[in-house]
């Protein structure tokens, strides 16, 4: 099972709508794929699910059936994790695109797993355990889930901020995708994610090797290595996009290589770390939403006619082939289609 996280601490840039229709897509192509909503502000899971089936998940007080149900045990220190849900999005007989509900409660474990990022450090065995069980709670919920939905692949979207939770949830990953803008801001959030990705590893390295670690607690290696951007383009807020566009695009490739993967000098060109570069489909975004379906999907029903009816599939090229990269970026490559 492989775990891709896609990251960026600058927020707005696609990052959600990318994770749904590579969830999507490898579920077309005829993967077992669970998606994971670890951002509190559940955008994926509203993506994904109805608003009848959200009233039901976050009716009342508690949320069995979301990520908070699961680590609730642990947020109240009255047990350890519970049994994940796993919510089905779509299957047949050979292929299932599932998900675990993000929740907007999830925030409230950000003081847990702040207080046990240091705790993970005590030579008291209790402590010690208590912290790595809080710490490596969201890998313990991503192995569970993908056991019962018998995945081969989990892609997990988190929230655009530093903080623990993000550690966490990115110390559950394998690999890291980082969504970029065509903009300043981006660039210089890939100036601050590398450093602190490199620290991040250092960290749980050093609490690894913590001789009160509990041997017979699975904890995650926390490699989290990067295999690539994409760029994602927008449309435009002012009235010269292609000038900002061909002004920071070119930014992206060295500011990735020298902070994200630490190396010194220029891309070369191509830039074998750049993904995909994917337009703004802007006549498809609005069908897409009224219709509850990734872009690549629509039909003419849905009122994807004449030059939208191209869109769609261009947009299915763009993110099959990005799909593959990515898949085959993390060591498991997909099979070709059938000719």
């Amino acid at each position: 099972m492989k775990t891709v996280a896609f990251f960026n601490n600058k927020g707005g840039v696609g990052k959600t709508s990318l994770v749904y229709h590579l969830a999507w897509m490898y579920h077309e192509l005829g993967e077992r794929v669970v998606a994971v909503d670890l951002d509190p502000q559940s955008n994926l899971t509203t993506a994904f699910l109805p608003v009848e089936r959200l009233e039901q998940l976050w009716q009342d007080q508690e949320h069995p059936h979301t990520i908070l149900g699961a680590i609730q045990p642990l947020m109240d220190h009255s047990g350890d994790l519970a049994q994940p849900h796993v919510e089905l999005v779509d299957s047949d007989m050979w292929r299932s695109l599932s998900l675990i509900p993000g929740d907007l409660g999830l925030s409230l474990f950000e003081e847990r797993l702040t207080e046990a990022w240091d705790r993970c450090l005590s030579d008291s065995p209790g402590e010690a355990a208590d912290a790595f069980r809080v710490t490596s709670a969201f890998h313990q919920v991503i192995e569970r889930a993908a056991a019962q939905a018998e995945a081969k692949l989990v892609l997990i979207d988190l929230g655009s901020n530093l903080g623990a939770m993000s550690r966490a949830a990115l110390l559950a990953s394998d690999f890291i995708v980082v969504p970029v803008g065509a903009d300043l801001f981006s660039v210089q959030a890939l100036r601050t994610l590398g450093p602190t990705l490199t620290a991040w590893r250092r960290g749980w390295k050093e609490r690894l090797d913590n001789k009160a670690r509990p041997e017979e607690l699975a904890v995650p290696g926390g490699d989290m290595r990067p295999i690539g951007y994409v760029i994602l383009q927008h449309a435009a807020r002012e009235a010269h996009p292609a000038r900002a566009h061909q002004r920071w695009i070119p930014k992206i490739p060295n500011a990735y290589r020298q902070a994200v993967l630490g190396e010194e000098g220029d891309a070369p060109s191509p830039d074998p770390h750049h993904l995909a570069t994917l337009p703004h489909y802007r006549g498809l975004m609005p069908m897409a939403q009224e219709a509850r379906k990734p872009m690549f999907l629509l039909t003419p029903a849905d009122g994807a006619i004449g030059s939208n009816a191209a869109a769609v599939q261009d947009c299915r090229r763009g993110f099959e082939a990005l799909a593959r990269r990515i898949a085959a970026a993390a060591g498991s490559p997909l099979a070709p289609r059938p000719t």
